[in-house]
């Protein structure tokens, strides 16, 4: 099954940062995988603008070296196509250095404008006050900003207050790469699309709903801004926050940006807030023959956590009592997403005590293997009387959709979804102080506390009170697959 290609119109994309370390991992292989399927027309054209004093030609030079290392090409015509449509401006976010330069660069046609804020928010107002200054924001330019936003309520609101302040709501994408992700868009297609299961999608046929993001790496050189952040901040606040949204929220009026939104943000304006003995955090020590956190941090006496496990409640009709256990950390013993729905047992079983538990579980993979497992109970095959098994339906998209359904990488359909004006997948100003408000508290609680992470051996599934946090349900978390 062959994906289809919807053309957008031309555009051009300035990416300031252009030749920091998410533009050449994410951004231009993302940008040339487009190109490469159409959507990037003849006259469109990606700025990179960065403080590097690099001509042009430098610039395609880093592009080129980036592509190879990280976007699988080693040249030939498609990459010497890509590359001619790239321009570079040596730029300084705070003077007056290279702003004329993209101006004039801009001023040659009326093509959709992006702004690629590939930068620390500390940057976000410099460059909002001189694109304004310098005229070349009009009411069809768009300006993307990444992760972190913020780091708790207070700072959140002052940077939409900047950014507010120069560009209107529907202007500002705030990109969560995991809401790209093929998988997690599945979420709403699965729920809303199938009427086998909207039915059963609450409190009275759901036991509970597991969440995890496991990561075998550790925090590499993120070791300061990890130590600021820790796993709440990084991750919990936003990627997970985002997945609990999609696998809770009611089913919007129509499949449009600001319908998707408001449902979402009357899911995280429904949590409730977490107590201290369901909140378990970690601290990855070392094993293996990779060093521990606080070695990776430079700090002996560290208190960040680098695993976070909480059991979370929502409090509205559809899912009052059914609770949400969410989990993620570095160092743990696979790379594995995944969302599981446990549906309650049958009222009665009419098979008797010697058959067991047997649950029926709908898990969602997004990585590494993107795919959708329903467990159903059936008869174990041979004699000897009634025996059950549970036994999965399996469906692998790769399989499923066949070789040619290449999935586009979350970044390549996030920035076409920024040309097109589509901002479904990107968090509004609200959703961002409300997930904040819920977060803050947590975080404050466990410092007024002096709570301090516990120890778990690298390539492990976390600490030992995290297993513990479900086991006093009565429930097991399903295991992180390696």
């Amino acid at each position: 099954m062959a994906s289809r290609v919807i053309p957008v119109e031309a555009f051009d994309l300035v990416v300031f940062g252009g030749t920091g370390d998410l533009a050449r991992r994410k951004i231009l292989p993302a940008l040339f995988k487009r190109y490469c399927a159409g959507q990037m027309p003849g006259p469109s054209r990606l700025i990179g603008a960065a403080r590097s004093e690099l001509t042009t030609e430098g610039y395609r030079e880093v592009v080129r070296q980036a592509l190879r290392e990280f976007g699988n090409t080693d040249g030939g015509p498609a990459l010497e196509g890509f590359l001619g449509q790239i321009d570079y401006v040596t730029i300084d976010a705070r003077g007056g250095t290279g702003w004329q330069e993209l101006s004039a660069l801009l001023d040659i046609n009326d093509h959709v404008r992006a702004f690629y804020f590939s930068v620390g928010p500390g940057l976000f107002k410099d460059l909002a006050e001189r694109l304004q200054g310098h005229r070349m924001v009009d009411a069809n330019s768009r300006i993307v900003v990444e992760k972190p936003f913020g780091r708790d309520l207070e700072s959140a609101k002052a940077l939409n207050r900047v950014l507010c302040g120069f560009f209107d709501e529907g202007q500002i994408y705030r990109i969560d790469h995991y809401l790209g992700k093929e998988t997690v868009q599945n979420l709403m297609a699965v729920r809303f699309g199938n009427m086998l299961f909207e039915p059963l999608w609450n409190a009275q046929y759901i036991d509970h709903i597991q969440i995890t993001v496991a990561e075998t790496v550790g925090v590499g050189g993120r070791g300061a801004y990890y130590e600021r952040a820790g796993a709440m901040r990084d991750m919990m606040q936003n990627h997970l926050m985002q997945l609990l949204c999609l696998i809770a929220m009611e089913p919007p009026a129509k499949f449009e940006p600001d319908a998707v939104r408001d449902e979402k943000l009357k899911v995280i304006r429904a949590l409730d807030p977490v107590e201290p003995h369901h909140i378990v955090r970690g601290q990855y020590t070392q094993a293996d023959g990779v060093q521990g956190f606080r070695d990776d941090v430079d700090n002996p006496r560290s208190k960040t956590e680098s695993f976070i496990a909480l059991r979370c409640h929502l409090s509205n009709w559809r899912w009052a009592g059914t609770p949400f256990y969410l989990r993620t950390g570095k160092r743990l013993k696979g790379r594995d997403s995944q969302i599981t729905v446990v549906f309650k047992d049958a009222p009665h079983s009419i098979f008797g005590p010697d058959t067991g538990r047997h649950n029926n579980e709908l898990t969602i993979q997004l990585q590494p293997n993107e795919g959708i497992t329903l467990d159903v109970t059936i008869k174990e095959p041979g004699q000897g009387g009634m025996r059950l098994i549970d036994v999965p339906l399996d469906m692998s998209f790769a399989e499923a959709l066949g070789p040619d359904a290449d999935a586009p990488d979350a970044y390549e359909r996030l920035i076409m979804d920024v040309i097109r004006g589509n901002q479904t997948l990107f968090m509004r100003d609200d959703e961002v102080e409300a997930a904040w408000a819920w977060t803050d508290p947590i975080i404050q609680g466990w410092e007024a506390r002096g709570d301090v992470p516990k120890p778990y051996d690298a390539f492990t599934s976390g600490p030992d009170t995290a297993q513990q946090l479900m086991r006093r349900d009565g429930r097991e978390w399903r295991g992180i697959d390696s």
